[in-house]
């Protein structure tokens, strides 16, 4: 018996190529057997992102071989915009083939391929496939970006942050950026007060990749934009950007979003139970807190999980436990049940996993289980 395919490699086959080709019939005449057959074939021991290759590659052998006219057919057959809360992967997953055949071959026509990420994007994403554009026409591409950044659309405003995050998962690193992330932060600038939700989530998340090479650089900056624009947009995207320096404990950091003490608290009680558990299934974590100062602190409580890898090793992985006001003297407790299950990418392997808890950057406590596969 086949072994059932899994993660969302298992989209991009025969199906996916039945979709697109659907989708663009109307309006150019693809040989729908044929395209997913050759697609079925060839597919059968890829990963994710050679399977998307693989359908953009048969797909330009459909079309007409003037690119120009290609893309302009396939911009044509696009459907209807997404909605803020619709993700790429629930509703428009079979267009991530259409983006990588912009990559793939328009990367001579930079006018007509950025028009068609313009499109694009606002259906599904052009994070990835605008980073060959940065690299090979760089003023164009920048000078096109800046304007999705002012755009009225927030699909453009999006994929003008995501599009240029320096160490964007899932994609090449854009060492340009890593080495002097300047223009980056000039378009960050338009958008750090974004109205929406999903634009402000990309800028806080390329901010903090820029902090993992330049934290006193971005802290600078956050400072300047707190004392310009307190809006509670900024302070969101402020928050976000921080997460890593405040993980490891930068003081400035935890200044900047009011979170101070975090030597001073103790943490009297920690426990998880069950001590050993199935994947699938959930530990509590109880814990209490202790403020013993006279003044009260403004608390960001984190556990960071310990996941056993292969190799035996662990990688941290932290998630929120809480923020909250601890007055003088107080007593707080806090419980949590964490399920333990297969999520994305993500995959757990049996072994003991350690889990800390940490208070403004300061690892306070820790305790641990064992996890049976």
């Amino acid at each position: 018996m086949a072994k059932a395919e899994t993660g969302h490699k298992k989209y991009y086959n025969s199906e996916c190529a039945q979709i697109i080709a659907e989708m663009i019939n109307p309006l150019h005449r693809i040989d729908t057997n044929d395209y997913s057959s050759k697609v079925q074939t060839k597919i059968g021991p890829l990963e994710l992102k050679d399977r998307v290759y693989v359908l953009a590659d048969e797909l330009r052998k459909q079309l007409p071989q003037d690119y120009p006219t290609a893309i302009n057919i396939i911009v044509d057959s696009l459907g209807d915009e997404l909605a803020e809360d619709a993700g790429m992967f629930n509703e428009s997953w079979y267009l991530m083939p259409i983006a990588r055949f912009v990559e793939e071959f328009g990367l001579s026509f930079p006018e007509a391929s950025l028009s068609a990420l313009a499109e694009i994007t606002k259906r599904h994403t052009a994070e990835y496939a605008v980073r060959p554009f940065i690299q090979q026409h760089y003023e164009y591409t920048m000078g096109i970006l800046e304007e999705w950044a002012r755009s009225s659309n927030f699909h453009l405003r999006r994929a003008a942050s995501e599009g240029i995050r320096p160490r964007l998962p899932w994609a090449p690193k854009l060492q340009c950026f890593i080495d002097d992330p300047k223009p980056v932060l000039a378009i960050l600038e338009i958008l750090r007060s974004d109205p929406s939700d999903y634009v402000r989530k990309s800028v806080g998340n390329n901010l903090n990749d820029i902090s993992k090479d330049w934290p006193d650089l971005i802290i600078e900056m956050l400072e300047r934009w707190k004392s310009e624009s307190s809006t509670p947009e900024t302070t969101q995207i402020i928050k976000r950007a921080l997460r890593s320096l405040i993980k490891a404990g930068n003081q400035k950091a935890l200044t900047l979003i009011g979170a101070t003490g975090g030597e001073i608290i103790e943490v009297s009680h920690f426990d998880i139970t069950p001590k050993e558990i199935q994947l699938g299934e959930s530990i509590k974590m109880e814990v209490a807190m202790i403020n013993p100062d006279t003044a009260h602190h403004d608390l960001t409580v984190e556990y960071i999980i310990h996941h056993v890898r292969h190799n035996g090793r662990t990688i941290p992985k932290a998630f929120r436990l809480a923020s909250l006001k601890l007055n003088a003297h107080e007593t707080k407790h806090i419980s949590k049940t964490h399920a333990v299950k297969a999520v994305g990418v993500r995959a757990y392997y049996a072994g003991h996993h350690r889990v800390d808890i940490v208070v403004n950057g300061q690892l306070k406590a820790s305790s641990a289980f064992e996890l049976k596969i």
